[in-house]
């Protein structure tokens, strides 16, 4: 366990801190004025984040907490990115607590290692229940938020982890899973979905699993996006037109998506988006542009082994980016889309429509066996 310090040590970043100063608290955190000074623009943004906190579309700290022999989320710990201190001043108030092991989708024991990190997320967040709150529904996820704990949101996980089975899929729902990444499997590939591909996608919407299609091909996420009945979640995806990053979407694919209100969760990784908190803007506002707001939101992906941009090291400091939004002169209402309500959205509306597929839907009990592939 280790103690909370005042100057609490950081975690990989690129550059150094921006030392943006503090300022008196403003009256309304509303359009900012030409040249507002830094200070200010930042009160204004923790004001703005106070009503409209982030959900965040990754977190790694599940996996990162395994190798700790000891840590006290509560107290605070130096040698990860995410603790309830560092999200209380970053005012997060959901995560996406991802299953992902980091080797990567394949191996033998998907299943089994996806099932295991369930079982240590349940001991994590029965360890701390003055902090955090597995969440199941988007409506749990405003409980959690009226009674001051932070949302845990299952998922992404792999869909290896199904090992080509709809019954696990069902197993892995009835334990709280809430988004899937479709990739690395025989069924979602360079040439799209198979059949079974397509009713692995019909029985998530029956269900309420959300897919994921960050690194999918583009085959794959075009059919998605059409074939799906709930918005699609793009949990690690910048723009490819700043940054020619594999995991980053082309315009066209940007665009589909903002047509079908799917969801683009911008990755705070210097890799994808670049080295500063001005480059990190620069792909949200491609992305609003292109999508639309309600098509944009945030990814921290912090504890993932990534490298992050300067000023965004850890959970703590997403002021700082909405700050630099608010300089660009992001409208308060856009800005509650990217850090809250998108989010809302995207899980009420696969909450609504798993409740009407299970009226007109059965349990599928096709196997993979059943279906030719493409």
């Amino acid at each position: 366990m280790a103690d909370l310090q005042p100057d609490m040590p950081r975690t990989t970043e690129v550059g150094e801190l921006d030392g943006l100063p503090d300022a008196p608290f403003p009256e309304q955190p509303g359009q900012p004025e030409p040249h507002t000074p830094a200070g200010v623009l930042l009160d204004q943004a923790r004001a703005l984040l106070a009503a409209h906190p982030v959900a965040d579309g990754y977190s790694g700290l599940p996996w990162a907490l395994r190798h700790l022999p000891r840590y006290d989320l509560e107290l605070g710990e130096a040698a990860i990115d995410t603790d309830m201190p560092r999200m209380r001043e970053g005012h997060v108030g959901a995560l996406f607590w991802s299953l992902h092991p980091p080797e990567g989708p394949g191996g033998d024991r998907a299943t089994v290692g996806t099932l295991e990190q369930l079982d240590h997320v349940r001991s994590v967040i029965e360890s701390h229940p003055e902090g955090l709150r597995l969440v199941r529904t988007a409506g749990q996820v405003i409980d959690a938020r009226n009674c001051g704990r932070i949302s845990v949101v299952l998922g992404p996980a792999h869909a290896t982890a199904l090992d080509d089975s709809l019954g696990v899929l069902r197993i892995l729902r009835a334990l709280g899973l809430r988004v899937l990444t479709l990739t690395g499997t025989a069924w979602a590939g360079e040439r799209g979905l198979t059949r079974f591909g397509e009713e692995v996608v019909r029985e998530m919407n029956r269900l309420g699993v959300l897919a994921d299609v960050s690194g999918a091909p583009a085959a794959t996420a075009e059919r998605v996006f059409t074939l799906s009945k709930t918005p699609v979640l793009c949990s690690r995806s910048a723009a490819r037109a700043l940054r020619p990053h594999p995991a980053n979407l082309p315009d066209e694919l940007l665009a589909a998506l903002g047509a079908a209100r799917g969801l683009c969760m911008v990755p705070l990784i210097a890799e994808q988006t670049g080295p500063t908190v001005q480059d990190v803007a620069d792909h949200l506002d491609h992305v609003r542009d292109v999508a639309g707001p309600q098509s944009v939101g945030l990814s921290g992906t912090y504890d993932s082994g990534a490298v992050h941009p300067r000023d965004l090291a850890d959970a703590s400091r997403y002021p700082h980016l909405i700050a630099e939004l608010l300089r660009r002169g992001w409208s308060e209402a856009d800005l509650a889309l990217l850090t809250w309500g998108n989010v809302q959205r995207v899980l009420r509306s696969a909450d609504f429509a798993a409740r009407a597929a299970q009226h007109r839907r059965d349990t599928s009990p096709t196997r993979i066996t059943e279906l030719d592939a493409l």
